[in-house]
């Protein structure tokens, strides 16, 4: 018995942060008051940081290849096919064709991109690398493409100061402090390794009793509509996750970057999907509701993704 639930918690878990996602929606409120997920994903990247081989850091800094495909594929080629599926399914909702342009210009997400990497036991460092890289990016990139994909006039304008200071924050600070931890105190880390990898599960079941609950209201205002959006995204998704390990295949990544590739890449963030659409496009009052299925479809996806991944790599290390 004890086997069983030790294997399956974390699926029990994620059915259980949906449930009481739904009964106490104001848990996401409780969440942002104070800064609860923010503490969470700083504390998982001062691990990630402190279980890192320095060494593989600065080995990824000389992986164009996996971090350049990485951006073909979440700016070009997943518009490309998310576009032309906008408009066979939804060409009659101008909101949702918005809805689904701004999901498909913005970059990776932050936190959960890099969480799931490090549950799938994949390559952090290559994670790391496409977030920043993706993120910065996209400065450049998400005003001409919304421009291409919908013909809009306007010029869209991003908090520049506040991408970049994320990025330090969430993701660079606790990474570098983690790897001076390291320095100090390698020997207990590697004894505290189980400890973190079940840790960094907690993390991702917090971001999506956080996720859910923050959306309950938007999804129940627009009731039994929003089943053919989850429809869509699943399809899109699931594509997204064979278009991504192909190309990973196709450049000849090792197993651990496939993982990497295969789930942050098909990832996509909410956070600069609400900064886009609540600046331009706030005028669809139903265009941030791809962006959140989408959000709530990869975690809870991804998840099981990441599972199988580090099960593959641990067999092919004979673990």
């Amino acid at each position: 018995m004890w086997r069983f639930f030790r294997t399956t918690w974390f699926f029990f878990g994620i059915a259980a942060m949906v449930g009481l996602a739904f009964l106490w929606p104001e848990v996401g409120d409780l969440f942002a008051r104070y800064s609860l997920l923010k503490i969470a994903v700083f504390a998982s990247f001062l691990i990630t940081g402190a279980t890192l081989e320095t060494s593989s850091i600065i080995n990824e800094i000389k992986n164009l290849r996996g971090i350049s495909t990485a951006m073909l594929s979440s700016f070009v080629f997943f518009p490309l096919i998310a576009m032309p599926m906008a408009y066979l399914f939804f060409g009659q909702n101008r909101d949702f064709v918005v809805g689904i342009a701004i999901l498909s210009v913005v970059p990776v997400t932050i936190a959960s991109g890099i969480v799931l990497t490090a549950i799938a036991s994949g390559n952090v460092p290559l994670s790391l690398f496409i977030t920043v890289g993706t993120n910065l990016v996209s400065i450049l990139t998400i005003p001409l493409s919304l421009d291409l994909l919908l013909r809009f006039g306007g010029q869209v304008e991003l908090p520049i100061g506040g991408m970049i200071r994320e990025l330090l924050l969430v993701v660079l600070v606790p990474t570098i402090l983690g790897q001076l931890l390291r320095i100090k105190f390698s020997e207990r880390i590697k004894s505290c390794r189980p400890c973190f990898s079940t840790f960094q599960q907690i993390i991702v079941l917090l971001i999506i009793l956080n996720a859910v609950s923050s959306s309950t209201g938007k999804l129940g205002e627009f009731g039994l509509g929003v089943v053919p959006m989850f429809l869509f995204v699943c399809l899109l998704h699931t594509i997204a996750l064979a278009m991504n390990l192909g190309l990973s295949r196709l450049i000849r990544l090792p197993l651990e970057s496939q993982a990497t590739f295969t789930i942050h890449t098909s990832q996509k963030t909410i956070t600069i999907s609400f900064i886009v659409w609540s600046g331009y496009f706030s005028g669809y009052a139903m265009a941030m509701i791809p962006a959140i299925v989408y959000h709530i479809t990869q975690i809870v996806a991804d998840t099981f993704v990441a599972h199988r991944f580090r099960n593959a790599i641990r067999k092919q290390h004979g673990e």
